[in-house]
């Protein structure tokens, strides 16, 4: 008997310690800021007080007083967007959820009270779950196995929602920057459209030459108002996922141009297979392997019995000769592998593991393709981006001096002069075009150097198509 209750008092030893255990999100937050900090400088976090909120309220109206150069946005975003609070919590829920897998179910207290004539017995019953304490130091290494897991797509998470942001400030910054000069052709080709419309008058232009111009100021018409939608999405995006208020908006800044190409492009050794093993996506399929494997074993024993272990403490009364009597005692319940042997249960187990095993092996196989696929990006953009600004756009600027000084000299007339200087303009804006895909695939390389890869291809194929239609 003494047995019993020293199996009840280990049992309640383990049943607190397991209860003792608990999520520490602050750390979790901190673990981000330091595997990430090239993304969150630091700055991530969770506001679950009037103090911290305040404290990002003034942090988002400082850095809304001032053009927001990229990482500003960034820092914005962290502290001002509520989908980035958003995805914290429902991480934090995630971790607290996998907590829960390592802890034993509550104890099951029964009490009765029969009375039979002049007798009266009570009962008394603890129960608990014998192989849920016999499994207890496996499903707690599966419960952290899957903490973990939920720390690294926290930081997948964030890394995918930072880029998002990079991305969105520069297509705003780009389409600012088009806007701009797609209002400077308008006006180019009005004012060449009016000379045109005069000289016809006058009888020194004939109706093709007049229609000539005025073809070309009713297409920098139309291009006009495709780049003010263009820059309104762009911006709108970016406010978006900023999570800027109505009020906030109307604060919004930013510089009037994209920053200058970098001196010297990344070397191609940030694509080398060492950096493989820091990925987000292999810790992420190489931790759910592993928990695959520690968990197949652990479903296999519970897929083919259960077994219940009650402590019994019984007292029955005789009110006829005022005597008491205890019992005690103890309940094994098992449960009989009769109508379901769990062999459903084994082949989802093992359909489960395999599917961890062979997603580990093709997240390895393929990170390295989506390496040098989003650097040979990244290079190219570079390369074409340094070719604008070092070859054509100068090139385009010598053309047009010396079309002035032709001008100047009545070599050339004023129809020739703005049909230079149109020329020049879309010269620029497809420029402008080469720095906004560089600086995508910036983003996009900075993402898959940790782990969260973009769509390249398809920013390559759209950035084809924009500087096709900025040559026209």
């Amino acid at each position: 008997m003494k047995t019993i209750f020293r199996l009840g008092a280990v049992a309640a030893a383990t049943l607190v310690l397991a209860g003792c255990a608990s999520v520490n999100f602050d750390q979790a937050v901190q673990d981000t800021n330091d595997s990430t900090g090239t993304f969150t400088q630091g700055k991530l976090e969770l506001s679950r007080t009037d103090q911290q909120q305040q404290a990002r309220n003034k942090l988002s109206s400082e850095l809304l007083s001032k053009p927001l150069s990229q990482d500003e946005a960034v820092q914005l975003a962290l502290a001002n967007s509520p989908a980035v609070q958003t995805l914290l919590a429902q991480s934090w829920s995630e971790m607290a959820q996998a907590n829960q897998t390592g802890r034993i179910a509550n104890p099951v207290f029964t009490f009765e009270r029969m009375r039979f004539g002049d007798e009266l017995e009570l009962g008394r019953l603890l129960s608990f779950g014998l192989l849920d304490l016999l499994t207890l130091p496996r499903r707690m290494e599966i419960s952290r196995g899957q903490t973990a897991q939920a720390k690294v797509q926290l930081s997948a998470s964030v890394v995918e929602q930072v880029t998002q942001v990079r991305q969105a400030w520069v297509r705003s910054v780009a389409a600012q920057q088009t806007l701009q000069y797609a209002e400077q052709i308008n006006a180019t080709a009005q004012a060449s459209a009016e000379l045109a419309k005069r000289m016809y008058q006058v009888g020194n232009f004939n109706k093709l030459q007049r229609a000539r111009q005025h073809s070309f100021f009713a297409d920098s018409a139309a291009q006009l108002a495709s780049s003010q939608h263009a820059n309104t999405a762009a911006r709108e995006e970016l406010i978006r996922l900023l999570g800027l208020t109505d009020d906030q908006s109307t604060q919004l800044k930013l510089p009037e141009r994209l920053p200058d190409l970098p001196k010297e492009a990344r070397p191609v050794t940030v694509v080398n297979t060492a950096a493989l093993q820091q990925r987000l996506d292999v810790q992420m399929a190489r931790s759910q392997l592993d928990t695959a494997g520690k968990s197949q074993g652990l479903n296999l024993l519970n897929s083919l019995v259960d077994v219940e272990l009650g402590l019994r403490y019984d007292t029955e009364f005789n009110n006829g000769n005022g005597t008491k009597k205890n019992r005690k005692g103890y309940e094994l319940g098992i449960r009989l592998p009769i109508f379901d042997w769990g062999s459903a249960q084994r082949d989802a187990m093992n359909a489960q593991t395999l599917v961890a095993v062979n997603r580990y092996e093709s997240t390895v196989r393929g990170a390295s393709s989506q390496l040098r696929e989003s650097y040979s990006a990244y290079r190219t953009a570079y390369d074409v981006a340094r070719h604008y600004r070092d070859e054509i756009v100068p090139l385009r600027k010598t053309m047009a001096e010396e079309n002035v000084l032709r001008y100047n000299g009545m070599l050339i007339g004023v129809f020739e002069l703005l049909a230079d200087t149109r020329d020049q303009i879309s010269s620029v804006t497809a420029a402008i075009n080469a720095y906004q895909q560089f600086w995508l695939a910036d983003a996009a390389l900075a993402a898959s150097m940790i782990g969260k890869p973009t769509a390249t291809a398809a920013m390559a194929k759209t950035g084809a198509t924009d500087g096709a239609e900025a040559g026209h």
